[in-house]
């Protein structure tokens, strides 16, 4: 199948049976499609429609995004994860408008040198928001253009990505770009899927190699596995007279940088020193469910323990530590487990008081 033909066919597709109605395809601006594409790394689209709204309604411009307090930030983006995202986010924001007046760079090579723009991210923008020619290879295109040329190895070695890239870049038309890169994306969200493709609604099926041989769930090839490693951690829940829970800021780099958390032990015995060093007198104790949590990179399971205290009157609480209201919680950033967590604490603690 020649290039004209496979744009051909996925545009015409894309006009009858694609997705027309998303958020972020409406109103269309560079901002807009920034947003959403960085969201929509690694995330479904079925979460991120919520996320996107609401994040827009807070945040509706790039200028509105670049003024706002990071705890906010983070807070709108509290359960989707990776949130090196959501802080490189709000870095490029801020370099757009002090550096490019609050408009988005129409050249692929200077969007990529924005924290948090990849040169398929940068593809995107270019190509949906202003229309210039750029290939995109995000999870969704790369598995449809595997399976159609049948590629061979996996897909985050430099010379099977460079391949990926190049075919990529062969397909993609001059005219109506904007349009085909929603369509690539689309096709491989709804027909194209990782474990049950829709091949005989594919507009690609008469060309598909990977179809031709009966093998479409082979591509693209995965990554060669390794065992998961294990970690736990001991998270206390030091909650006061009020029912506030003793949180903190973890550092701005690192494993849910700039997020507001639990305190994380070694061991039980560890409860006192943190204790001592809030002026804290402790009460009663009590095992929650533990909680197990997947990163990427490995797999921790997490030991919550609720623990009544009560503060010292003279005490100052210390910099970048919080007393977090259950009842009337602020606008902060929490990583997805800490957020189960104090939910679980809050139904304990209201359980133990209509008792």
């Amino acid at each position: 199948m020649r290039a004209e033909q496979f744009s051909t066919a996925v545009l015409e597709w894309f006009d009858r049976h694609g997705r027309h109605d998303l958020p972020w395809q409406q109103d269309i601006n560079p901002y807009r499609v920034w947003v959403s594409e960085i969201m929509l790394q690694q995330t479904q689209v079925s979460t991120v429609l919520n996320y996107f709204d609401r994040f827009m309604a807070a945040l509706p411009t790039v200028q509105a995004l670049a003024e706002a307090p990071e705890d906010e930030v983070l807070h709108l983006w509290t359960g989707l994860g990776y949130y090196t995202r959501a802080r490189n986010l709000q870095k490029t924001a801020k370099i757009v408008v002090s550096q490019y007046g609050g408009e988005f760079p129409r050249d692929v090579e200077k969007l990529t040198d924005l924290p948090g723009i990849g040169l398929s991210t940068a593809g995107a923008i270019a190509s949906i928001s202003m229309g210039l020619r750029a290939p995109i290879l995000d999870g969704n295109v790369k598995r449809v253009l595997a399976r159609f040329t049948a590629q061979e190895g996996y897909p985050g070695e430099p010379k099977v990505a460079k391949q990926l890239w190049a075919n990529a870049e062969r397909f993609t038309p001059h005219d109506r770009v904007n349009a085909y890169t929603q369509a690539m994306m689309d096709l491989g969200a709804t027909l194209c899927t990782r474990s049950k493709p829709s091949c005989l609604l594919c507009p690609l099926e008469k060309g598909c190699e990977a179809h031709m041989l009966g093998l479409e769930t082979r591509y693209p090839i995965p990554k060669p596995r390794k065992a998961i490693p294990q970690k736990r951690t001991l998270m206390p829940m030091l909650a006061n007279g009020e029912g506030a829970i003793l949180l903190y800021r973890r550092p701005s780099t690192g494993l849910w940088g700039g997020l507001w958390s639990l305190p994380e032990l070694d061991d039980l015995d560890d409860l006192q020193h943190l204790a001592d060093q809030h002026s804290l007198t402790m009460g009663e104790q009590q095992a929650l469910p533990s909680l197990v949590h997947t990163f990427s990179h490995f797999q921790l399971s997490i030991e919550p323990w609720l623990v009544q205290v009560q503060e010292a009157s003279h005490h100052v609480a210390e910099a970048d530590w919080l007393w977090y209201n259950l009842a009337t919680p602020p606008r902060l950033g929490l990583a997805a487990p800490v957020k189960t967590l104090l939910e679980r604490a809050a139904a304990v603690l209201n359980a133990g008081e209509s008792s």
